[in-house]
């Protein structure tokens, strides 16, 4: 029986590898990531922070989201600036194609701009009809009990992507139920950065690891 596709405004697919995986970068994942790693890390690093010369660090962003700035014009404005929701989903892509190779859900080395196998739907939002002006300032404190569930499951995560490595590496198959459940947490924990931190949807985040 096929399930019902989930309503809910945001998701992500990753397509499945069904064929062999590259047992020897699967092996040396982590250090042949390394390149990657260090570009996504100077990449937040640069937009999270704004250096004044010999002064402090001032932030204005979480994670290289464009968030405080989005709060305080969703707050006063009620406007979303399109470009400043198009560098944060470009940036959200990015970092989970690296999460998605990371974590051996696909052996494409991540790429900068383009799409690859890894799918996500962020719509823009129409602020005025579709956002709540005061509710970004307390989503991240709704999300709390999502951030207290995710953290559980992503231990699971990891010991499916420790088993996944082992399966890879005797049978170059990532076995398709632990598939699933990486990528239904990855998808989870999307739809709560949207709902709290993106500030793209005022409907609370459902607890489910289905697309």
């Amino acid at each position: 029986m096929v399930q019902p596709r989930s309503t809910y405004p945001v998701n992500l697919l990753v397509d499945y590898p069904d064929r062999e995986l590259n047992k020897s970068t699967t092996f040396f994942r982590l250090i042949i990531a390394l390149p990657i790693l260090v570009i996504l890390g100077l990449l937040i690093g640069t937009s999270a922070s704004q250096d004044g010369g010999d002064g402090p660090r001032y932030q204005y962003a979480a994670g290289g989201l464009v968030f405080l700035s989005t709060v305080l014009m969703l707050l006063f404005r009620q406007k979303y600036p399109r470009w400043w929701f198009d560098w944060n989903l470009a940036l959200v892509k990015f970092v989970t194609r690296v999460f998605a190779y990371l974590l051996l859900l696909r052996d494409e080395y991540p790429s900068t701009d383009e799409e690859q196998a890894v799918h996500i739907e962020v719509p823009y939002p129409d602020v005025r009809r579709d956002l709540n002006r005061w509710l970004p300032l307390i989503k991240w404190l709704l999300a709390i009990p999502h951030y207290i569930v995710v953290l559980f499951l992503g231990l699971a995560a990891l010991a499916c992507v420790l088993l996944a490595w082992f399966a890879i590496l005797f049978t170059g198959r990532y076995p398709r139920s632990l598939f699933d459940f990486v990528v239904g947490l990855l998808r989870w924990w999307l739809r709560v950065a949207a709902y709290a931190f993106l500030l793209t949807t005022d409907r609370y985040p459902p607890f489910s690891l289905r697309a």
